[in-house]
């Protein structure tokens, strides 16, 4: 293989996601030169992909509408939540820094923001907030990119319709209500006009939103102060000099460069969700479907084990469980498809081979896979059944198989979606005991005519109802399961990305296996072991640690011989932030 010249930059990141965008932004900013290295032909990994959507408690966006809490609710939460796995420092960092982070990206980059102030966190123990920890990017003309539009990646193709993306909140309610109200059925039309422009213009929609929004607010940011940005530029080794990390060797477009980073190496590639030999040793033994990029390999946690770094499998869960269906492809493969909001409306349960429902459907992704995983005996494959009526699918759709007005045919006849006049016939085609399946939808029935489930209260929480259907009643919920035909989709595990990864500190900084900072090494997102010690208190929490300790480490890489106290940071910048 051909070798070039010595790359000089003062900041190495490798990987493009919203941790190493932050940081390749923040440390931009402070005046150093930064090259962005990213294995793919486009940017923005599994955040691309993604919802967008951050958890930082008591942001400037929740303070201006006047919902305001003091530090000691969010760290009470996290306390309860994680457990063993609190780490008081990491907590410390995010609850201080991660307003302050937000701010930051408001005043000096591209970056706008939207607020969540009525997402409420997953679970309702002390310390939980029904509303105000929630931000996302704001929507974003793709055309402000400029050439840069080529290389961002697209939205994640089940999840749109036809590559058009669909943010949550208002924009998803307005499709969802689209033949039921005029001023939903209007703005529908507008959306659907204006991505017919663009993809015949652009041949791609220019009205990006959630994680595709996200991403490219960082890449314009980045654009704009002077980022080196390169795509099929693989990271094989690091550099090292006696200890300390010095830059590392990255193949680009097939040439093998030595990149010298005067300040610091960022391993922000993404995790290990498909590297199967690393989740062989850490996850349970099921097969596992991850909806993250396939080129999410683990490169970044091989590199830096190989530089001493500690690998930290010690957390109550390896990945973010999400459900997933198996989406049939034409080439013969199957796209994962994540099930994140149809579960919470009214209507549909989830049940085991067995037709027994095991879980509060409309609880989080990762408690349903949680529950599932739990509940499943030794020995049998770990999946479940989502089951509705027609009136239900053509309402809210059931996965990939979309609502009303699209025809489903197509997803029946590629075996997707299961259909049948009965509940029995349905039974066997997907393989639930029938009489199971039927005794449970009518013991079901008897009670979700009246909104109230006994069983595993579905519906009786903030997120439960948030993710319901506000339009009905009693229970945003819960509606009976009730003529036919009826309908089907398998379910499986999958993660959403993964939480263990290398040991790091509150400032970003890599440790080895005596919990000691390797100079020069950094590790932000899903490379870095979550901060929440594999549990999940609340949507958000890997988006929004990513982009606040991936800003922590721009200024650590700065300034690196600031105080040990983390809080101190704010101000230790200050005079060379842009004014």
């Amino acid at each position: 293989m051909k070798h070039e010249p010595i790359l000089e930059c003062d900041v190495l990141v490798l990987g493009s996601g919203a941790g190493g965008l932050s940081t390749a932004v923040t440390a931009a900013t402070q005046g150093l030169s930064v090259l962005v290295c990213e294995k793919e032909d486009v940017f923005g990994g599994t955040t691309a992909w993604s919802g967008g959507w951050m958890w930082i408690p008591r942001n400037p966006l929740a303070t201006r509408a006047g919902i305001v809490e003091d530090e000691s609710a969010p760290r009470t939460y996290l306390k309860n939540e994680l457990g063993a796995n609190y780490d008081a420092a990491k907590a410390d960092a995010l609850i201080e820094h991660g307003p302050r982070m937000v701010e930051f990206f408001e005043r000096h980059t591209s970056m706008r923001f939207i607020d969540g102030n009525r997402i409420p966190d997953f679970h309702t123990t002390q310390g939980a907030a029904t509303g105000g920890r929630s931000v996302c990017a704001m929507p974003f003309d793709g055309r402000e990119l400029g050439p840069l539009i080529g290389k961002l990646r697209p939205p994640l193709a089940e999840v749109t319709i036809k590559g058009m993306a669909i943010a949550s909140g208002q924009d998803l309610a307005h499709f969802l209500n689209a033949t039921r109200n005029a001023k939903s059925a209007w703005h529908v039309t507008k959306r659907f006009a204006a991505f017919a422009w663009h993809k015949l213009r652009y041949g791609r929609s220019m009205h990006l939103v959630n994680g595709n929004a996200l991403v490219a607010r960082l890449l314009k940011s980045a654009a704009d102060r002077g980022v080196d940005l390169r795509t099929r530029a693989k990271a094989v080794s690091l550099l090292r000099k006696a200890n300390r990390v010095t830059g590392a060797r990255v193949e680009i477009d097939g040439v093998m460069h030595a990149v010298r980073a005067r300040c610091g190496v960022v391993l922000a590639c993404g995790g290990y969700p498909h590297d199967a030999k690393r989740q062989a040793g850490t996850f349970p033994t099921m097969p596992h479907w991850s909806a993250a990029p396939r080129s999410n390999t683990g490169d970044g946690i091989r590199i830096g084990e190989e530089a001493g770094a500690h690998f930290d499998a010690s957390l109550e869960a390896p990945a973010a469980w999400a459900p997933v269906s198996l989406v049939p492809k034409r080439t013969g493969e199957a796209a994962a498809f994540p099930h994140l909001i149809e579960r919470a409306k009214p209507g549909v349960i989830a049940v085991t081979r067995a037709g027994r429902r095991f879980t509060n459907e409309a609880s989080s992704y990762y408690d349903f896979i949680s529950s599932l995983i739990g509940t499943t005996p030794p020995g049998e494959e770990v999946c479940a059944w989502l089951v509705c009526d027609h009136r239900f699918q053509r309402r809210y759709g059931l996965g990939f198989a979309k609502p009303f007005p699209f025809p489903l045919k197509a997803y029946e006849r590629s075996g997707y979606l299961k259909s049948a006049p009965t509940l029995e016939a349905l039974a066997a085609q997907c393989g639930i005991d029938a009489r199971g399946l039927a005794d449970t939808v009518a013991t079901y029935n008897s009670y979700a005519k009246d909104g109230f489930d006994p069983q595993f209260h579905k519906g009786s929480t903030p997120y439960n109802r948030v993710q319901g259907d506000a339009s009905h009643a009693p229970n945003p919920c819960l509606a009976p399961i009730a003529d036919g035909p009826f309908h089907a989709v398998k379910i499986v595990p999958g993660s959403l990305g993964t939480f263990a990864g290398l040991a790091t500190d509150a400032r970003s900084r890599v440790l080895d296996d005596a919990r000691a900072p390797i100079p020069g090494l950094y590790a932000v997102g899903n490379d870095a072991a979550s901060m929440m010690g594999g549990h999940y208190p609340a949507g958000g929490i890997t988006l929004g640690p990513a982009m606040t300790f991936g800003y922590l480490a721009g200024l650590e890489l700065a300034s690196p011989d600031i105080d040990e106290n983390i809080t101190n940071l704010p101000n230790f910048k200050q005079a060379r932030t842009l004014q």
